[in-house]
């Protein structure tokens, strides 16, 4: 599924529909450079989880959880993972195979230890559509 986000309101609103849709145990991954919006999606997934606290991505704490809403949210980035054995020291399979929802940025780090079945989200720029376009594509894996 393709779906084009004109604004950042469009980009929440995206992230929102999804945290109001996702069930126990699923694992989503989420791909963008720097700077397209994944900040923005995390927060609308999260309110659309139910979750009020402010949403701010775990770059150097590598997880952060959430625990107010309809179920556990574990939001991941290993953006700055030296080597995937770094995950278990923080017990990263508890949480991907635990009763949550698991969010991963730069899932692409980790590609060896992700579970069999995942949902991947790549947000795209295309500055000739406009500064503010993004284009994100949702597929199952």
């Amino acid at each position: 599924m393709i779906i084009e986000s004109f604004d950042a309101k469009d980009t929440f609103e995206l992230g929102k529909k999804l945290g109001m849709e996702v069930k126990p145990g699923q694992v989503l991954c989420l791909y963008g450079d720097l700077g397209v919006g994944k900040t923005v999606f995390t927060q609308g997934f999260a309110e659309g989880l139910g979750i009020e606290e402010p949403i701010n991505s775990p770059t150097f704490t590598i997880v952060q959880v959430y625990e107010e809403g309809r179920m556990p949210f574990y939001h991941f980035d290993v953006y700055r993972i030296g080597d995937v054995e770094e995950m278990d020291e923080i017990g990263y399979e508890d949480y991907v195979y635990g009763d949550g929802v698991c969010l991963i940025e730069w899932a692409n780090l980790i590609e060896e230890i992700l579970p069999s079945h995942y949902m991947t989200i790549t947000i795209e720029k295309d500055l000739d559509k406009g500064f503010d376009y993004r284009k994100i594509t949702v597929e199952e894996q």
